[in-house]
């Protein structure tokens, strides 16, 4: 090696493809440079560090490392023999991970580039020492063909999903590699790890290629990818070293986490779709994926914030340091916060202590091992108010990745007084074809469009009556509003428009926009997520305040005249127009009975078929099959909340015993609009005895709710006036419930709690029909008390009731419980018991409040029916 001794000499050293070689390239660099330029020496070092180790991991041949200095700039230069694996760079962003040393270079080099030619790579960089301003660079070269390729096609890939897969893939081969070269056994063969590195270098400059001429990664319809022709196999090796790579990294033997849910997916769906066109089979669309609640929707765009503050449900998101980085407005409200207090503080600071443990380790584990247990599921939890107090939400937690690659976990707090929150769109899906949800109308992959031409065509009627039907069943076939609207646009956008918004008033005359779907694949603009639009003034003459005072259908054919624009509506909507580059609009007023309570706004962007009058009698036939179904699910919703409200007024405040600890809980349905009329009291019955109940109404709507109400309060007013074994209260109470309403049916236990404050304890109980009472000791054992069971009330009231006595050893908890706790489609009731009786002694030494929630995580997630729990444990003074 010569000494670098004039500013022209070269130092140059080969170097063979193993992981030493990138500490002995560094110190070749420092020797090469320390004498001419030692103010660059730390800064090539670096540099040379990250081009060899590509060097190692990817082209795997002799490396020439060479370093020279012309005077006020070092230039050094890796070359490798596998002139057509082109560089591929990485977005060097604040929070990238590996697989980011090129973005290094870029950054920090002030020029850099790569040569090719008689059969080999040279990777360079330069460093200017006299502050000049270098000429731009590029990573571009035209690098030869490793062979003939063939096209893959990606359908509806999407661009943050896939930044933060390709990251993790590369996370997972960096580190097998390490472990591997330190002696580790990873069960990989070395052979299958260099295939698995071809074969992500082939995907990875393939779609880095491709997505260099669309104008934005955030979300490509159909990405065309040139692949090697046969690199299905190293594609297929590339699966199975991943998946031991997972498996290394849950069993804590890799320095990265496991993927999450979503990420597993998709990379699953990737490589199948790269083997599967390889060998002749045709694409499938990403949004056509099924997956499982915990993969989170289809992220055809990326997650932004402007997305929790537009919307109308209580949200937060959350970073991977358990961070809260955004709160809306409802969420700090129902909490007791301001939007802005929130950010940066632990999601500790929203969780009832005693949970505060379980979340902690939940969250743990899902970093450490990959595995959900409640993504995607919608889970009955208090959350803790600022003042201390508990605030009973359901939780709906879903992952949701940014525009750089980063995983965020959004959480949606549904107030239990309001509807079930519907598994959220990702921004932008309704552009997809994506699965239509279950219950609404199938839609075809390729509708047709309805034209203004169709009247006059044999089957245009035909068509027009089809879309009428398919919107009123949408409508129909949910009683969540947000997600029938969901599902009216995604109709209108496949079938008769490029955009669609519909905005609704509320009854305080607020304007909220509920819905936006778009045809194209152009991104949402940020005011199209606003919930919230500003006030329909006086001052507003816009076309859209024109429609909700009651004009229209107004057909526009080019965007609000400027004497128009008079206020922040027409402001609002004017840039709407403009962003999404309208040609044409219908804008339409939704009114029932006289009154309009909102708009329907169908945009067209092709200048060869725009709106005509034609298309006025259509949309106007539109907007009232769509008025009408908006009223029901309106109607729908407020008698459910009016029931759901009466329900949770008659659940009474627990008793305070000195000796016998209590706690309740009750989730209405997460899955169903519906009420039940499950119900659980407590009081204390004269001759120091505690009365437990817990009881549930046949029927799921108001009249059910009513019922119940009637049924605890005449047993409450029965057991206290007459004083008698459960048994004979509950026979009172049928032949008072019979002569009331011959139709009603209950299930219902009443229990009398006995004992002094040192015990013993026993519980006389009584059952009509009702799931027994479950025991669980101190120590985990358990049974149920199923004696004293009896008919249903309301079938046979005059016949005699059995009763039971069971002793309640000290510490042990008593469990009653309804149906939707443990009950579940095409699963037997003996399994199920069996179910809650695992939990309940893995539960057996918790507190009461920790038992009670535990169980509703665990069993009550995604329940179809309400649930109510009342547990009871006799505590001897110390």
């Amino acid at each position: 090696m010569d000494h670098i001794s004039q500013p022209e000499a070269v130092s140059s050293q080969r170097f063979p493809p193993r992981p030493e070689s990138v500490g002995q390239a560094r110190r070749f660099v420092r020797t090469a440079l320390a004498d001419r330029a030692p103010d660059a020496v730390e800064t090539a070092e670096l540099l040379v560090s990250e081009l060899m180790s590509n060097v190692v991991l990817h082209a795997r041949t002799e490396a020439e490392v060479s370093a020279r200095v012309l005077g006020h700039v070092v230039r050094v230069g890796v070359g490798d023999s596998r002139p057509c694996r082109r560089p591929v760079p990485g977005e060097c962003d604040p929070y990238a991970g590996p697989g980011q040393g090129l973005a290094v270079v870029a950054h920090l080099a002030s020029r850099y580039g790569v040569d090719t030619g008689d059969g080999r790579k040279t990777v360079w960089f330069e460093l200017w020492l006299d502050g000049r301003t270098p000429p731009p660079s590029t990573w571009a070269t035209a690098a030869p063909p490793c062979g003939p390729t063939r096209t893959v096609t990606l359908v509806d890939l999407p661009g943050a999903l896939y930044l933060a897969s390709q990251r993790h893939r590369h996370a997972l081969l960096r580190e097998l590699t390490l472990a591997a070269a330190a002696g580790a056994d990873t069960g990989v063969d070395p052979e299958d790890l260099a295939a698995a590195y071809d074969a992500y270098h082939a995907i990875s400059a393939g779609v880095s290629a491709a997505l260099d001429g669309q104008p934005s990664a955030s979300h490509v319809h159909a990405l065309g990818v040139s692949l090697p022709a046969g690199v299905a196999r190293a594609v297929r090796i590339l699966g199975r070293v991943l998946d031991a790579a997972e498996q290394a990294a849950r069993e804590e033997r890799l320095l990265t986490w496991p993927s999450l849910p979503q990420n597993r997916v998709f990379r699953r769906w990737l490589l199948a779709q790269i083997t599967g066109q390889l060998t002749g089979g045709p694409p499938t669309a990403w949004t056509m994926v099924p997956r499982e609640p915990s993969a989170s929707p289809s992220e055809l765009v990326a997650w932004d914030a402007s997305q929790v503050w537009a919307s109308r449900v209580p949200t937060i998101a959350a970073d991977d340091d358990n961070r809260i980085i955004v709160a809306n407005g409802p969420a700090a409200d129902m909490l007791g916060w301001q939007e802005d207090e929130l950010v940066g503080q632990r999601l500790t600071v929203l969780i009832p202590e005693h949970l505060r443990d379980r979340h902690m380790a939940a969250f743990t584990r899902l970093l450490l091992t990959g595995q959900p247990h409640i993504l995607g599921r919608s889970v009955p939890l208090p959350a803790l108010h600022r003042d201390g107090r508990q605030v009973p939400v359901r939780l709906f937690i879903q992952t949701q990745v940014t525009a750089d690659g980063r995983t965020v976990y959004v959480a949606q707090l549904a107030p239990r007084t309001a509807p079930p929150v519907p598994a959220p769109l990702a921004s932008g899906e309704s552009q997809a074809v994506s699965p239509q949800p279950p219950g609404g109308p199938e839609l075809p992959d390729d509708p047709e469009r309805v034209t203004e031409t169709d009247s006059d065509e044999p089957d245009g009627p035909a068509r027009e009556r089809r879309l009428l039907a398919d919107i009123g069943e949408s409508l129909s076939s949910t009683p969540n509003l947000d997600e029938g609207l969901q599902r009216v646009c995604k109709i209108l956008t496949q079938r008769l428009a490029d955009w669609c918004v519909v905005d609704l008033l509320d009854d305080g005359e607020r304007l909220e926009r509920f819905c936006v779907a778009h045809h194209s694949s152009t991104e949402l603009p940020a005011e199209a997520y606003a919930g919230r639009l500003p006030p329909v003034t006086g001052a507003a003459r816009g076309p859209l305040a024109r429609v909700l005072r009651g004009a229209g259908p107004l057909l526009l054919t080019e965007g609000p005249e400027p004497s128009q624009v008079k206020s922040p509506l027409d402001i609002h909507d004017r840039e709407l127009f403009e962003r999404v580059g309208a040609n044409s609009a219908v804008i339409a007023p939704l009114r029932t009975r006289g009154a309009v309570f909102g708009a329907l706004t169908l945009i067209r962007t092709d200048g060869e078929r725009p709106f005509t009058e034609e298309s006025l009698p259509l949309i106007g036939d539109l907007v009232r099959s769509l008025a009408l179904g908006v009223e029901h699910a309106r109607l729908y919703q407020e008698t459910r909340h009016i029931a759901e409200r009466l329900q949770r007024s008659l659940l009474p405040e627990l008793p305070e015993i000195p000796h016998l600890r209590m706690a309740a809980r009750y989730a209405p349905s997460s899955t169903t609009a519906q009420i039940g009329g499950d119900w659980y009291d407590s009081f204390v019955v004269p001759g120091d005895r505690t009365a437990v109940v817990i009881g549930d109404v046949t029927g799921h709507d108001l009249e059910a709710a009513v019922a119940m109400s009637q049924l605890r309060s005449m047993l409450r007013g029965i057991a206290i006036d007459r004083q008698e074994p459960p048994e004979e209260v509950l026979r009172r109470l049928d032949v008072a419930n019979h002569s009331l309403s011959e139709e009603a049916t209950a299930t219902c236990i009443y229990g009398l709690v006995t004992g002094s404050a040192d015990g013993p304890w026993q519980l006389n109980h009584s059952s009509a029909g009702h799931l027994p009472p479950l025991l669980t000791t101190r120590e985990g054992d358990t049974r149920y008390l199923d004696a004293g069971s009896g008919l249903l009330l309301g079938m046979e009231p005059d016949m005699p009731r059995p009763g039971a006595t069971d002793p309640i050893p000290a510490h042990a908890t008593v469990l009653l419980y309804t149906d939707g706790l443990i009950e579940r489609r095409d699963e037997s009731l003996d399994h199920a018991m069996d179910r809650l009786r695992r939990h309940a002694a893995d539960l057996a030494a918790e507190p009461l409040d920790v038992f009670c929630d535990e169980l509703l995580i665990a069993l009550s997630a995604d329940s179809a029916d309400d649930i109510a729990l009342l547990a009871f444990r006799p505590v001897p003074p110390d």
